[in-house]
């Protein structure tokens, strides 16, 4: 039982460690290579894991062949553009100009009705709007409408808008972030000042507090 559970996680952390060697991406942003990498090292960590009389090594070596094959491939792929394009594939055009590329679809195998969904997913119902819709490389569908059909922004209306800068996590359900309040230049005296004129007596009273480089803040107290 418990050379089990130890085996368990010593293949889970090595998983974990494998993921994210690969990046900050969700399963639906995965590009090819990556998600054929995932799916074998799940089917290599499973055996070890059921299978008590098979060495643990048997499941350890392969995972981390394969994870020095992608490091590898990383490497190569910023290096080389012919060798990015080989592995990840280029973007394709699937809209011009309000026009479908009908060639494109068809290489992509991408049908109009999937086309419509992912167009509706982005809030675009007629086509004449769009002058790009682009499959990128990770499967996602990124729409460019006309400059006409963009919403306006503070510099079209000629408005003038502070910059509120990032806004960081100083309190998360009643836990003090040091490093956060440290960064935006504040102390402990500032923030129970901040509390008290918000009607909470400590940070206890706190679900989330955010605050930005202007010192804009956003408070939400706990549910009771």
């Amino acid at each position: 039982m418990f050379t089990g559970f130890l085996r368990t996680i010593i293949l889970y952390i090595l998983i974990t460690a494998g993921v994210r060697l690969m990046g900050k991406r969700q399963v639906g942003e995965l590009e090819p290579s990556e998600l054929v990498l995932s799916l074998i090292i799940a089917d290599l960590a499973s055996v070890p894991m059921q299978d008590y009389g098979i060495p643990l090594l048997t499941g350890v070596v392969p995972i981390i062949t394969l994870l020095s094959l992608t490091m590898i491939l990383s490497v190569l792929t910023m290096k080389s553009i012919r060798f990015r394009a080989l592995m990840c594939g280029r973007p394709s055009i699937m809209v011009q100009n309000g026009t479908l590329n009908q060639r494109e679809m068809s290489r992509n195998r991408l049908t109009v009705d999937e086309l419509l969904e992912e167009l509706r997913g982005k809030g675009y119902t007629d086509l004449s709007q769009i002058k790009y819709a682009i499959l990128e490389t990770n499967g996602q569908l990124s729409v460019l409408p006309y400059a006409n059909q963009k919403p306006p922004a503070a510099r079209d209306l000629k408005v003038s808008v502070e910059e509120g800068g990032l806004p960081r996590v100083v309190v998360s359900d009643g836990h003090l972030l040091e490093h956060n309040l440290k960064a935006l230049g504040h102390d402990r005296p500032w923030l129970d000042k901040q509390l008290s004129q918000r009607g909470c007596r400590d940070m206890s009273q706190v679900f989330l507090l955010l605050v930005d480089e202007a010192d804009a803040i956003y408070l939400a107290e706990k549910e009771r």
